[in-house]
């Protein structure tokens, strides 16, 4: 994660999601980052400040008037000395206040004393989310350039399902690496394109064929490659999935689609093609297929783009192309046979059988083949898959 010695001020909210920010203060501090917190009398209603500190190994700040505090450590000294603020969870009355500009308690007047970035992970009921007046605010703020991970959506402690869900200390962690990797990443100036989710081809005006593919290890790959400070193109196809932060995002829906705008993100320096892209498409009817009798309709087929191919081969070729196998038999036989036909660097094979509960899990176990053979990785969650495929690409363009 690259976070030795960066120095987070995290604010704490009042909400439920409060205790998510003790679980994200050790994993914090287990990245060797310094973390001060500041705790809002809000917050104090969920976490305690004797948590807090043992966690973070550091005094609590609370009170904008205490003498013992700024004798020891004054506000504008507390704003000034971190790397970067982070709030969470920030509550709609945070980021409304932040958006009008008070200073009322210490950590509004911190966030308006500090000039270092600012990233905000949103936590409320999923109406107060939604409402004109904080989505206005949120607006505001991004447009003096605080950065947001989350909400997501789920259930609330309101007991509703919706937007408004603290994101997990996880993806504010990533989010964090991704914010202060800055120029000093190992992937700073490199630009990446990463293709992710599957892509839907027409049949008619109302019907399509496509995949389970859910996008997420993808995602998690763009997120991890940013977090380490590369420029990324996500090239999505159809999927629910939250805009990771720090990256470029255009989405597509057919194979063609897609590699249209895979070769107008070109010259990269690595293209990561993980999308699940159909090997067919149809000859579109002008006209909704009706049912006649017991009779199937005739569908003409034909191959779609290779994509991953197509960049493997083509004169702005990236020094480093890897391609994605989802397999159900033979993974890694199959899989070296893709490299060799496709022409890329490297294949990330998985087994995508129906068992396995790979499209749309969380968790995922692959074998990346290279040149030099095969490397099996243990069963990992996705985001640690990305994250070590990440730190392997980092190391490759390094060293080319």
């Amino acid at each position: 994660m690259h976070l030795a010695s960066k120095r987070i001020l995290l604010i704490i909210g009042g909400g439920i999601a409060a205790y998510k920010s003790l679980f994200l203060i050790r994993r914090l501090r287990e990245q060797g980052a310094q973390v001060r917190c500041i705790l809002t009398k809000a917050g104090a209603e969920f976490v305690t400040p004797l948590s807090v500190s043992a966690l973070s190994e550091q005094p609590v700040y609370q009170d904008l008037f205490s003498l013992t505090d700024e004798a020891e450590m004054g506000h504008i000294r507390l704003s000034r000395e971190a790397d970067l603020v982070v709030v969470a969870p920030a509550t709609a009355n945070l980021m409304a206040r932040m958006a009008s500009g008070l200073a009322d308690d210490l950590a509004t007047t911190c966030l308006l004393a500090s000039s270092a970035p600012v990233l905000l992970a949103p936590a409320m009921n999923g109406y107060m989310w939604a409402h004109p007046a904080t989505q206005e605010n949120r607006q505001r703020l991004a447009e003096r350039g605080v950065s947001f991970v989350g909400p997501e959506a789920g259930d609330l402690a309101c007991g509703e399902v919706a937007t408004g869900r603290m994101a997990e200390p996880e993806e504010i962690l990533t989010a964090i690496a991704s914010q202060l990797a800055g120029q000093s990443g190992p992937l700073a100036c490199k630009r990446v394109l990463v293709t992710a989710g599957p892509t839907r081809e027409a049949l008619d005006p109302v019907r399509y064929v496509s995949n389970h593919s859910s996008g997420k290890q993808g995602f998690a790959i763009a997120t991890a490659l940013a977090a380490l400070g590369a420029e990324v193109a996500l090239i999505a196809g159809p999927v629910q999935l939250p805009t990771p932060d720090n990256l470029s995002r255009i989405d597509v829906e057919s194979a063609d689609d897609m590699l249209a705008a895979c070769l107008s993100a070109l010259p990269v320096d690595a293209a990561i093609c993980a999308a699940a892209v159909a090997d067919w498409k149809a000859q579109i009817a002008p006209n909704k297929m009706k049912k006649t009798g017991d009779g199937l309709p005739e569908i003409s087929w034909q191959q779609n783009p290779d994509i991953l191919a197509t960049l493997s081969q083509h004169e702005q070729r990236p020094p480093l192309v890897v391609g994605f196998a989802a397999e159900t038999e033979k993974v890694v036989e199959h899989a070296q046979a893709k490299r060799a036909r496709k022409g890329c660097d490297w294949i990330v094979a998985n087994d995508v059988s129906a068992e396995r509960g790979v499209f749309g899990g969380d968790s995922n176990q692959v074998h990346v083949i290279d040149a030099d053979g095969v490397e099996a990785w243990p069963q990992l969650d996705k985001r640690a898959v990305a994250e070590r495929l990440a730190d392997r690409i980092a190391h490759a363009l390094g060293q080319s």
